[in-house]
């Protein structure tokens, strides 16, 4: 049996389409034994391709407009989708199922201060038209820390991925008001990512097979179901929880069963980023993607 290594440059419940390819057993249905890991806080799961240590990784279309913006050609290529929308929610103290951006204008927010993450709240901001500048921005560093942070008491909104909001929310800690994804609109959030050698392997052949079947058992497979299959891999958060979240990303939309990142997709990302500064070019979508192998 094939063995291919994944690595995912941040671990939650949005991306599992990624994570359901192993815990529903999709690769191993395609003769593919594995082994997966997680970047350190910091870090990115392109260094991984870098160095070899990885096959395939969890990655953003930003993280290609980087290595551009530096003058490098990028080594590795972006050829299938995860998310087609932001998958961060804004948690309060205080159930508020009126709650309105303008909220947000005057209080103290712990905001994901990582590259893209903090590039897609401005962006949010932006789209609901709040002044951003009115906001208290806290940075408690990374997700973990932030979540500690927040359940200390600092802090009236906290910006998270799921499944830690609707941890929060469960424990008392505090209430989901909204979703940036909804705010922002459909874009190329995040994606799988490999070295273009590796697409022409029949190893990525495999992974693409068990990857489109992954796509089909997102939409169709109910949440509780896809949640026992991962609680192994969540172990602080309750499984009814998990179930909560990835039905919250089911009816939000953000798993297309489409594995292709599109034009369209590709060209929200550009918008975003560039309405932060963040590009200096609008770059070609070959300079950054590829197709999927053909399978």
């Amino acid at each position: 049996m094939s063995k291919i290594n994944i690595e995912f440059t941040l671990f939650s419940a949005f991306y599992s389409p990624l994570i359901s390819t192993m815990t529903g057993g999709f690769l191993k249905e395609e003769g593919l034994d594995f082994e997966f890991t997680v970047s350190a806080p910091g870090a990115t799961a392109i260094t991984a391709l870098d160095d070899g240590s990885a096959d395939v990784v969890q990655s953003t279309l930003s993280q290609g407009f980087n290595t551009l913006n530096k003058g490098d050609l990028p080594k590795c290529v972006h050829f299938a989708q995860i998310n087609e929308m932001d998958g961060f929610f804004l948690t309060g103290r205080e159930k508020d199922p009126n709650f309105t951006w303008d909220k947000l204008e005057g209080a103290e927010v712990l905001v994901h201060h990582g590259g893209q993450p903090m590039t897609m709240f401005k962006y949010a901001c932006f789209k609901a038209g709040i002044d951003m500048n009115k906001i208290k921005i806290i940075d408690a560093g990374n997700g973990g820390e932030m979540d500690k942070a927040y359940r200390a008491g600092t802090g009236q909104f906290i910006h998270q991925q799921g499944p830690a909001p609707q941890q929060l929310e469960a424990d008392g800690v505090g209430h989901v008001v909204t979703a940036l994804g909804p705010v922002i609109g459909a874009c190329g959030f995040s994606s799988l990512a490999a070295r273009p050698e590796w697409l022409e392997s029949e190893e990525a052949k495999a992974f693409t097979r068990a990857y489109i079947k992954t796509r089909n058992y997102m939409n169709d497979a109910s949440a509780a179901e896809i949640a026992a299959a991962e609680k192994p891999l969540f172990p602080t958060i309750d499984e009814a929880v998990l179930s909560d979240c990835i039905h919250t990303y089911q009816n939000m939309g953000v798993w297309t069963r489409h594995i292709d990142i599109t034009d369209d997709g590709y060209n929200a990302m550009l918008d975003i980023f560039e309405y932060d500064g963040m590009l200096k070019t609008r770059y070609a979508y070959d300079q950054v993607c590829a197709r999927p192998p053909v399978v």
